[in-house]
């Protein structure tokens, strides 16, 4: 069968390609009709991990309505996002594209309240950090395969699931999240911790913060936690909240939020393609070596843009995330992943069979790991019917 590889002439240098790439843990004969990095999309894609993501939150708990954001969703915005950006600037769609899928299935249920549970209960048993619990997922946890345990992708894509916010370790070295020092222990491939991630990896770190920084404007409007007229104060945003009325008066709410969401979707974009074009045209890296090997990130947002962005997570701390009727919500999060944990570590016995075979004693380190890979796999409506079947005395056990 002839082989068609993806297009990739039009490249930049500094782009990482997929007929370069440093390969697979294990070999595996090539697709004859998908590049590497595109095969790599595709597990993602059909691994179990991502599909619970569409009942995993972002923000509100699965329950609470199915109009606003999944990890899912969330995940495909930042696709759509990073390859967007990637497109304009000559870099690789195809890994952009598999990193920004692959970047959020180390969550926990209940979002960031679920993350801050399990990294609680976790602290005196090495720890729980989503990134390094993504990588465990797609080098171990995903056993799919009759070759090996994981996905097998390639060096590119797990060194941007692992690196895409920067360097792990600088300098003399610290502490690394403990799945990526097994992981690493294990003989694992040497992600060169120490360096940037490719370009492709930082443009799709920066594609998730455009996404949710402007879907939580979005999912707080609708929500009713704040109000229009509440972000006038903001730069930017409330500048162009201001302009689409202008522009539109009478415009009902609906669309009068999509508009102006849309609007700051683009020019968060602009900016960043601006100010990326401007480093790399400075910087002038000639592989991508070059690019991991620099002591800045060439993506980035401008000066001006990070006070933006800075000025409305600050906003939506205030007022989203730190809402009385979110605070109730990620009360409720929190404890459910708590109660859990302590459970099923004091007692593994609890465990479904298919877990419980793999673990110690209780209260043990291998035994609140399992535990910990048991719960962040978790969906929110799977961890609540859980925390019923264990806590509610007159549940029916199934």
């Amino acid at each position: 069968m002839t082989r068609f590889p993806p297009r990739e002439e039009h490249l930049a240098p500094y782009a990482c390609r997929s007929d370069e790439s440093r390969g697979r843990l294990c070999d595996e004969p090539e697709s004859a009709t998908r590049g590497r990095f595109q095969r790599d999309r595709d597990r993602i894609i059909h691994s179990a991990a991502f599909r619970r993501l569409e009942y995993k939150t972002q923000v509100f708990v699965n329950h609470e309505g199915d109009f606003f954001r999944t990890r899912l969703t969330h995940s495909l915005e930042v696709s759509q996002i990073a390859r967007s950006v990637c497109r304009s600037l000559n870099l690789n769609e195809d890994l952009a594209e598999a990193l920004a899928l692959a970047h959020d299935v180390g969550h926990p249920p209940f979002g960031h309240a679920g993350e801050d549970a399990l990294k609680d209960s976790m602290h005196g048993f090495g720890g729980f950090d989503h990134n390094a619990q993504s990588l465990r997922v797609v080098t171990k946890l995903e056993a799919r395969y009759a070759d090996f345990d994981g996905l097998n992708l390639t060096w590119e894509t797990l060194e941007g699931v692992v690196k895409h916010n920067g360097p792990l370790v600088r300098g003399a070295g610290g502490d690394l999240p403990r799945a990526i020092a097994d992981y690493m222990a294990a003989g694992g491939m040497d992600l060169e911790l120490d360096t940037f991630a490719g370009a492709e990896a930082q443009v799709a770190a920066l594609a998730d913060d455009v996404a949710y920084n402007n879907h939580d404007i979005d999912d707080g409007l609708r929500a009713g936690l704040f109000t229009v007229a509440d972000l006038d104060g903001l730069p930017l945003v409330g500048r162009v909240f201001a302009e689409v009325r202008k522009t539109y008066p009478g415009l009902d709410d609906s669309r009068l939020i999509h508009e102006a969401v849309r609007r700051i979707f683009g020019t968060m974009v602009g900016d960043l393609l601006a100010e990326t074009e401007s480093r790399l045209r400075d910087a002038a890296p000639r592989t991508p070596d070059d690019v991991r090997r620099l002591g800045a990130p060439v993506a980035a947002f401008s000066d001006g843009m990070r006070e933006n962005e800075r000025a409305l997570k600050n906003f939506l701390f205030e007022n989203m995330y730190r809402h009385y009727k979110l605070n109730r919500m990620t009360s409720k999060a929190r404890r459910v992943v708590k109660d859990l944990f302590a459970l099923l570590v004091a007692e593994p016995e609890c465990l479904p069979t298919e877990w419980r075979g793999r673990a110690e004693g209780p209260n043990s380190v291998a035994t609140a790991q399992l535990v910990a890979d048991y719960i962040a796999g978790m969906t929110d409506r799977a961890a609540l019917d859980e925390y019923r079947l264990l806590f509610d005395v007159q549940a029916r056990i199934s």
